[in-house]
Order: C-alpha cells, then sequence, then structure tokens
C-alpha cells in the first residue's frame, strides 16, 4: 500500500510564497519511482486542475496560470516532490493534492491534499 502525504500548506497574502512537500510511503519493497509525479488542486465550485508534473528525468510541466510562478522538483532517493509557489494570487486559494502516476494521464495514487489559501 502507498501513501502520499501533503505538508506546507497554509494561509499567505498576496505576493507570498509557500513550499509544497509530499512524501511517499508504503510497503517494504514498492518502487516509488513512478514515471510522473504532480500536484493538482481543487477550488471549491471548481474542476480539479493539473498544477504541475514531474518526469521522472526530471523535465517539469505546468498549467499556464502558474508559469513563471510555481516550480515543481522531485527528489527520488527521498521519495518526495516539491512545488514552490512564489506570487501567490487570490486565485490559488484552492486543496492541493499530490499524485503519482505510471502512465502521463492517468493517476495511480493521490495524497489527501493540503488547504493553501492566499488573502487579499
Amino acid at each position: 500500500q502507498v501513501h502520499l502525504v501533503e505538508s506546507g500548506g497554509g494561509l499567505v497574502q498576496t505576493g507570498g510564497s509557500l513550499r509544497l512537500s509530499c512524501a511517499a510511503s508504503g510497503t517494504f519493497g514498492i518502487t516509488f519511482k513512478w514515471n510522473v509525479m504532480g500536484w493538482y488542486r481543487q477550488a471549491p465550485g471548481k474542476q480539479r486542475e493539473l498544477v504541475a508534473s514531474v518526469t521522472l528525468d526530471g523535465t517539469a510541466d505546468y498549467a499556464d496560470s502558474v508559469k513563471g510562478r510555481f516550480t515543481i522538483s522531485r527528489d527520488t532517493a527521498k521519495n518526495t516532490v516539491y512545488l514552490e509557489m512564489n506570487n501567490l494570487k487570490v486565485d490559488d486559494t484552492a486543496v492541493y493534492l499530490c499524485s503519482a502516476s505510471w502512465h502521463s494521464g492517468k493517476v495511480d495514487y493521490w495524497g489527501q491534499g493540503t488547504q493553501v489559501t492566499v488573502s487579499s
């Protein structure tokens, strides 16, 4: 069994920064080298959207709304993926969820989410 646990969310003012972490753990012997790890977010009344993703070789991709402000990275040795968020806007307010996928487009594991609230 695999667990993805997010941390680092909180309340921040517009223009501020946060760093989210997602640590993977599970049954001994399970590999954590998923091909793609990502961060999604879901705001009240809105669909869940992909914010950023990173492949095993470090190739990153971002939603247009966060390009230039967010940076995703992963530390395979620590089984952890990070999301550095800068110049936060009120529209970034959402629950941020970590994901792990063997194949792009299909999420195999989800974290429980961490709340990010940006105040004006």
